[in-house]
């Protein structure tokens, strides 16, 4: 059997407990996984890419963990160029894209989604209250689209919940005293 490859690629905006448990996850199932930053096209976001970037990065530094690869080389807005990119600095043919739930039915929508669904299986990890509705289980069987629904449970914690209730619990150690020192993500605190 080949190496399995998972491209995770996510706003992080910023990484939560969350995001670390899908590392930690996807590193139990994939030969490899790849992590990196990107500017979501339809998301606004809080912080610059660089800073989003330092904080998974240091997240993956601190797993530890040889199976998971962070490289923010193969970042782009759009997943057909970061697929693109992956494939030629990895030179294997076969990746898993992991997607949450939440987002599962916007793919329809992507730039060369077509040219996607030719180049990747997906991986959709359940959110709490984003089920996989039975309608998008129907386009996706109609476009042939490749998916496997994952078992990963993560923790209910996004990265707007996050910077709406302000709560370091839900940050990765590693990245509380950076987040706190550097003011980060201070500005979206409600200030009465």
């Amino acid at each position: 059997m080949g190496k399995s490859i998972a491209l995770f690629g996510t706003s992080a905006d910023p990484p939560t407990i969350g995001h670390k448990k899908i590392l930690e996850e996807l590193s139990k199932i994939y030969t490899f996984t790849i992590s990196y930053v990107s500017n979501n096209p339809s998301k606004k976001h809080i912080e610059d890419i660089s800073i989003r970037s330092y904080l998974l990065k240091t997240l993956i530094e601190d797993l530890n963990n040889p199976k998971i690869l962070f490289n923010q080389k193969v970042s782009s807005q759009w997943a057909v160029e970061s697929i693109k990119k992956c494939k030629k600095i990895y030179e294997f043919d076969n990746f898993d894209f992991v997607i949450g739930s939440d987002l599962i039915k916007d793919i329809f929508f992507w730039k060369n989604f077509d040219q996607i669904i030719k180049e990747v299986s997906f991986l959709i990890i359940l959110r709490k209250d984003y089920p996989v509705e039975s309608n998008t289980l129907k386009m996706l069987e109609t476009y042939k689209v490749k998916f496997k629904i994952s078992t990963i449970q993560i923790p209910n914690i996004s990265s707007s919940k996050f910077r709406e209730y302000f709560n370091y619990s839900n940050l990765p150690t590693s990245l509380i005293d950076i987040v706190k020192k550097n003011n980060l993500y201070e500005s979206t605190k409600l200030v009465e």
